[in-house]
């Protein structure tokens, strides 16, 4: 049995804007585990977003080779601090537990598929309508569109053009505002975009601020959704800030969170308290990807999940995951090709 890692970076096809600007590539660093018990390696995947990701990146490398000197089972370590990195091992523990037992899930046979929603990349507003009109067309009935980058003005425009394409019940629609409006005005702009039949809309104001989020939690004409604010939180301060706020819904992104076991203690501090959830990838390779679509069958989830990204990278690792209309599948006869991480 050995375990080693190694860097990784993505090329995406196109420039991608997102909320920490344009994206031309993004690092990823691998967690290889190869046993003679199994034919092929099983990866884990350290997925870190700078800006985002609380792991001190400067940092990752050494703390890596600290990780791959124990065993994949030994917890002797603390990781806290780099929530990527446990979520790498976990990947792996997961995939040993999944080839021992043996026994497929109806998703990794192909007989089901994980209800997504369409995400919307940031660009100029033509740019936003053709990928709009091409997820629609595409068979998404749940779409997810960023706001706050560009003028407000702009983007209740772009929410009436699809009001007028689109009615609440072809098309659901959810917005992100990654913390951008300000605690002082931010009611009376969802009060103005509650006029669109949003179905929510994440973080809209920064995070930290956990007294006015609340107010606007019970004041929102919108449900709110909160994503940034669980991330660096510790268990405790988890259930107060559910506690203090009582959103409408939280979103589970394990690269930044630590995994999937804090995902189900989370869920489940969620659900004692009638909060909704769902989960979402943030640009993991179709490592990352799987490893949450794995998880999001077990829970089998109704609510379209935020799964839809493995089709961003030239260099994307092939995988049997695919989109086909506003599901994701495992075609159960396709191969990985790991072999741009092992040569």
């Amino acid at each position: 049995m050995s375990l080693s890692w190694k860097k990784y970076t993505l090329q995406f096809k196109q420039p991608s804007g997102t909320s920490r600007g344009v994206l031309r590539s993004k690092d990823s660093w691998f967690l290889i585990y190869q046993d003679p018990l199994f034919e092929t390696p099983i990866l884990g995947e350290c997925s870190v977003i700078e800006g985002l990701s609380p792991d001190p990146i400067e940092q990752i490398e050494g703390k890596l080779d600290e990780v791959c000197k124990l065993d994949i089972h030994d917890n002797d370590i603390d990781l806290d601090d780099f929530p990527s990195i446990l979520f790498g091992r976990e990947m792996i523990r997961m995939e040993i537990a999944r080839r021992i037992e043996n026994k497929p899930s109806k998703f990794e046979l192909g007989k089901t598929g994980i209800l997504i929603n369409g995400l919307i990349w940031m660009g100029d507003i033509d740019f936003m309508k053709s990928q709009i009109r091409e997820k629609v067309k595409s068979g998404f009935a749940c779409i997810k569109i960023k706001i706050g980058a560009i003028d407000f003005e702009s983007e209740l425009d772009l929410l009436r053009w699809i009001r007028t394409e689109f009615s609440a019940s072809e098309l659901e629609l959810r917005v992100d505002a990654n913390g951008a409006f300000a605690a002082a005005d931010a009611l009376e702009k969802l009060k103005r975009l509650s006029e669109f039949s949003l179905h929510s809309i994440e973080q809209p104001i920064a995070v930290n601020q956990w007294e006015e989020m609340a107010q606007l939690c019970a004041e929102t004409p919108i449900d709110i959704a909160l994503d940034e604010e669980l991330i660096g939180l510790n268990p405790g301060r988890m259930a107060s800030m559910m506690d203090t706020i009582k959103p409408q819904f939280i979103i589970l992104k394990p690269s930044l969170i630590g995994g999937l076991m804090r995902s189900s203690y989370i869920i489940q501090l969620a659900e004692e308290r009638g909060i909704g959830w769902w989960l979402t990838s943030v640009l993991e390779s179709n490592v990352g990807l799987n490893a949450i679509a794995q998880y999001a069958a077990y829970k089998t989830v109704s609510m379209p999940q935020g799964l839809g990204t493995g089709g961003l990278y030239i260099n994307n690792l092939d995988s049997p995951l695919y989109i086909q209309g506003q599901f994701l599948f495992m075609h159960p006869e396709h191969k990985w090709n790991l072999n741009p991480l092992l040569s």
